[in-house]
């Protein structure tokens, strides 16, 4: 004997209830971008930190310190390519570096707190800045490989951007073709 599947016992309401959880229901990918864009604005805050810290101050015994502090040898390659990186550097160089990373920082603090509350804008501006950049990660790319110093680093940051953008793009073209269909 044949039974009617469950669904035609329920009731209109509880089928409109559950359709409606099914589109509020968070997403999973939505949520590791939001907590990836705000990782990235707590590590540029901890840069801004470090540059601010570096001002006024002898640049050399401040980054050997830190090295000392994390447990990095002297004798590191690393080390020493920091310290004739920002040695160099002036002041102003330093305040100026501190400010924009600040920036940058509060844009994806912005972007990581809109995708978290699952808010519309939050997504189209996900998708915009992320787009901008994806241009010079890829000269940067570029340039590194005819130098031989292509960093895996560097390809995957690119990859997980281009990916970030095509879900976040797919997902505003399915709500928006979702709201055309009803609107």
């Amino acid at each position: 004997m044949l039974y009617p599947p469950s669904s035609c016992f329920r009731k209109p309401e509880r089928l409109a209830y559950n359709a409606r959880m099914e589109k509020d229901r968070p997403s999973s990918v939505l949520f590791l971008v939001a907590v990836t864009k705000l990782l990235k604005a707590a590590l540029l805050v901890a840069v801004a930190a470090g540059a601010h810290k570096l001002l006024h101050h002898d640049a050399e015994e401040v980054i050997r310190h830190w090295a000392h502090a994390v447990r990095v040898g002297p004798a590191s390659h690393w080390l020493d390519a920091a310290i004739a990186r920002v040695t160099g550097m002036s002041d102003r160089r330093l305040e100026v570096i501190s400010i924009a990373t600040l920036l940058y920082a509060a844009l994806f603090a912005t972007e990581g707190v809109g995708l978290l509350l699952r808010q519309r804008w939050a997504e189209y501006l996900t998708v915009v800045s992320t787009s901008l950049l994806l241009p010079l990660e890829v000269y940067e790319l570029v340039r590194r490989w005819h130098v031989s110093k292509v960093h895996v680093s560097n390809v995957v940051v690119l990859v997980l951007n281009l990916l970030i953008v095509a879900y976040l793009a797919w997902r505003l073209w399915k709500t928006d073709k979702r709201a055309r269909r009803r609107g």
